[in-house]
């Protein structure tokens, strides 16, 4: 095997490679990379179809990264449901992904009461994160911040904490999120490390 087929074949792989992946922004940027190694390969062997398709198919997940960069942080893109801690929506998706809540969230448990305040955060029809909290006191006391796979780099649970209101006109000066939850993003978001919890001051 040359090093030109090694090229090929490593083009190859991480086209299919991307195709595997659940989020969206690691599908987009695996696929340009491959493309872009695909682009050297045939170039090399002057298959300038082969050249002409994977500029393409570059051109169009670049626009599509760009898109995405662009929308990650625009609260135009996001939209913050409040629903009732039983509703029937709710209730399907934490129960779709169970399994998946458990392994970022380990201490959440669905079933415990129905005092707590429930968003959704959606992105044109499409659910894509959970929030859950109670109120003790002047805190908001976070028990569920779940992000599905798809938008996981994303993190659209920011716009629940960026809307102060949601928690203010509750009486709330503080949100504490959970401890031990697995991957937390919340040190770009303000929020500072409190044991194995963050807390945000709310203005």
């Amino acid at each position: 095997m040359t090093w030109l087929d090694v090229i090929g074949w490593t083009g190859s792989a991480l086209l299919v490679w991307s195709l595997l992946q659940s989020r969206l922004l690691r599908l987009r940027a695996l696929n340009l990379i491959g493309c872009l190694v695909l682009i050297g390969f045939n170039a090399a062997l002057e298959v300038w179809p082969m050249v002409g398709l994977n500029a393409v198919l570059s051109v169009i997940n670049v626009w599509y990264l760009v898109t995405m960069m662009r929308s990650r942080h625009d609260e135009r893109a996001y939209r913050v449901a409040e629903v009732r801690p039983g509703d029937e929506v709710l209730t399907h998706i934490l129960a779709l992904h169970h399994d998946d809540i458990a392994t970022f969230n380990p201490g959440f448990r669905a079933a415990e009461g129905d005092d707590r305040c429930a968003f959704l955060v959606l992105n044109a029809d499409e659910i894509v994160g959970v929030v859950l909290f109670r109120v003790a006191g002047d805190r908001a006391l976070v028990e569920l911040d779940y992000v599905t796979q798809r938008y996981r780099d994303f993190t659209p649970g920011e716009f629940v904490y960026r809307r102060s209101d949601l928690f203010t006109r509750r009486g709330c000066r503080t949100v504490v999120t959970p401890p031990g939850m697995v991957s937390p993003y919340y040190d770009r978001l303000g929020f500072h490390r409190d044991g194995e919890s963050y807390v945000l001051d709310l203005a």
